[in-house]
């Protein structure tokens, strides 16, 4: 999954559910709300390598995002949900993914995204709170054994990310003739817990409050994501 335009400079937004015609905002807490974990890394080869170093569990490669010039490799971490390893693909000319993964000089967790049943309620509540929206946007991509994955995607424009990651997220609602990348990717982990933390922690916080995540985010002197994994190596952070 990538996000393209959507990650120009930040996102918060809601999970929305749907009732009686009316989308009602459900806080949920970051853990919960997760669908995917982004962890960035300027060549796939050495990203995969990484994170079975450190895990016990050898991503498996997804497919390219042309037009995009990313590639990514995939690790379930169970119940829906997931560790997207993204990098640049050598087999595409252009980059024009919005964090510069070429200049990594390691592999570190750049964004994630946010499940939704209802990316337009989503990105309706996002309006509503004044917020500029990028989205709702198809998106889709091959996998090696020549299926699609469809998906809807939608972000929010806001001021918390930096040049090498987004502390906020973008939302996606899979389509229902597309199984979730989790369910057959290579199965280890566990996600144990996610935090963030940025300059601007009570701002921040009371973005994705207002939009349905219930976020505990840490004062730092940059913007950071770091994720907790029970793995086969035992228990592991990324950052």
């Amino acid at each position: 999954m990538t996000r393209r335009e959507l990650l120009a400079s930040g996102f918060a937004g809601a999970v929305m559910l749907v009732a009686q015609g009316k989308a009602m905002a459900e806080a949920r807490t970051v853990r919960e709300s997760v669908d995917h974990l982004l962890l960035g890394a300027r060549d796939l080869d050495e990203g995969v390598a990484w994170l079975d170093s450190r895990t016990g569990v050898k991503a498996q490669p997804g497919g390219g995002h042309p037009g995009v010039g990313t590639r990514n490799a995939l690790v379930s971490l169970v119940g829906r949900q997931y560790l997207e390893i993204i990098a640049p693909d050598p087999a595409q000319s252009a980059f024009n993914f919005n964090i510069d993964l070429r200049g990594l000089a390691a592999p570190r967790l750049v964004t994630w995204a946010v499940s939704t049943p209802d990316v337009d309620a989503t990105a309706a509540a996002a309006r509503r709170h004044g917020l500029d929206v990028f989205g709702p946007r198809d998106g889709s991509r091959t996998r090696p054994d020549g299926s699609v994955l469809q998906w809807r995607s939608a972000g929010v424009k806001a001021s918390f990310a930096e040049a090498d990651v987004d502390p906020v997220p973008f939302f996606i609602e899979w389509a229902s003739s597309s199984h979730h990348p989790s369910s057959d990717a290579p199965a280890g982990c566990r996600l144990v817990d996610v935090t963030i933390a940025g300059p601007d922690p009570v701002k921040l916080k009371a973005v994705l409050a207002s939009l349905g995540v219930d976020a505990i985010v840490a004062k730092a002197a940059h913007p950071r994501l770091s994720a907790t994994l029970d793995t086969p190596k035992g228990r592991v952070t990324l950052q």
